[in-house]
């Protein structure tokens, strides 16, 4: 007959590894469990420190017991790669997300895909799930990478668990993670460039702010300036967030802010489009009186009322290099991952010569 305590050790073991106990969640109290098994409380905990040294536990000083862990070992390949993309449907997602499907198909690989819409807690759930379940590695575009993350927490414990992760798009610049994306800075430096040879001097920028590609363009766009010896003006400088796109970006506040500017640098092709609408509702067409200038060169791009000159992204290039080195990652730790993808502009009728 087992002892008492190892009937609750097995009984937390199974709910783990069933799922019904999920990674971080808090196991009930120790009165609590001991009350449901008719056992003391020196019981409970002997059971607990049973499961703590096996690493399915942790206990917090003051807080409680959390599930820390998933039951399946890291030795037991189960083929499956968790890929978590902050969007599906957007434009560029779904020639990155084929690329990794192929990639992954060839080699035996499932994938398993979760959404975060560029959501902080969402993306705590998609990783907690896809711990909780076992997966061999992590292909991750981090929510909101320009900002700090409370989940850093969540990935350290995955690589202390030997989970490999390779970051896709952007990365957290607080973790020393290999990523796979398009050059951001120099992405912004060459755009910036190409408007500056164009005769542009007043030269505004759109950027995404609680995103890193952001940031990264942004010094980029500021480097050129630089280099030009054209001054910095903060009044010709934008920042929108996550929240702002998806409330319906004001025009109205982009007309007020860009109204001196001969020529716009814009962090992508969609806030490209409401630039372009902006433009033409306070009178400016594009390019004679405003040249407009974005990054990533996809089908809206194209279909613009001005087709948009636009510094291309490697899209499903960029979801195949980060899936075969997720996969070189499983098999050797130490693989050089981090590809940047330099950047090129295609042009098309969005810029044109400053006249004076």
């Amino acid at each position: 007959m087992l002892p008492k305590y190892m009937v609750l050790v097995n009984w937390i073991r199974d709910r783990i590894k069933n799922q019904e106990f999920k990674y971080g969640e808090k196991l009930a109290s120790e009165k609590e469990l001991g009350q449901m098994f008719s056992v003391s409380r020196q019981t409970v905990r002997q059971a607990i420190n049973v499961l703590v040294q096996d690493g399915l536990l942790e206990s917090r000083q003051g807080s409680g017991t959390y599930v820390t862990r998933r039951i399946a070992g890291k030795h037991s390949p189960k083929m499956v790669v968790g890929v978590i993309s902050t969007y599906v449907n957007d434009y560029i997602f779904s020639g990155i997300l084929r690329g990794m499907e192929n990639v992954l198909t060839e080699n035996g690989y499932s994938m398993q895909l979760a959404f975060t819409h560029n959501h902080i807690e969402s993306e705590k759930n998609a990783l907690a799930n896809m711990l909780t379940r076992g997966v061999d590695g992590l292909i991750v575009e981090p929510a909101k990478s320009g900002l700090p993350s409370p989940n850093i927490d969540l990935y350290q414990e995955a690589l202390q668990e030997g989970t490999p992760i390779l970051f896709f798009n952007t990365y957290y610049s607080s973790l020393a993670l290999p990523h796979v994306a398009l050059d951001d800075a120099a992405a912004g430096l060459a755009a910036t460039e190409y408007l500056i040879r164009a005769g542009h001097r007043r030269i505004a920028g759109i950027f995404k702010l609680d995103d890193y590609q952001g940031r990264l363009r942004y010094a980029g766009y500021v480097r050129a300036l630089i280099n030009a010896g054209i001054a910095l003006d903060d009044n010709l400088v934008l920042w929108y967030s996550t929240e702002d796109f998806a409330d319906g970006f004001s025009t109205g506040k982009m007309r007020q802010r860009l109204s001196s500017a001969t020529a716009i640098f814009c962090y992508n092709d969609q806030i490209a489009l409401k630039a372009v609408s902006a433009l033409r509702e306070a009178g400016k067409r594009v390019p004679e009186d405003v040249s407009v200038i974005s990054v990533e060169n996809s089908d809206l791009a194209k279909l613009c009322e001005v087709p948009l000159t636009s510094v291309a992204h490697p899209m499903e290039e960029l979801g195949i290099t980060a899936a075969q080195n997720l996969l070189h990652l499983i098999q050797d730790p130490s693989f050089k991952a981090t590809v940047n993808f330099p950047p090129h502009i295609v042009e098309r009728s969005s810029v044109c010569p400053l006249h004076d």
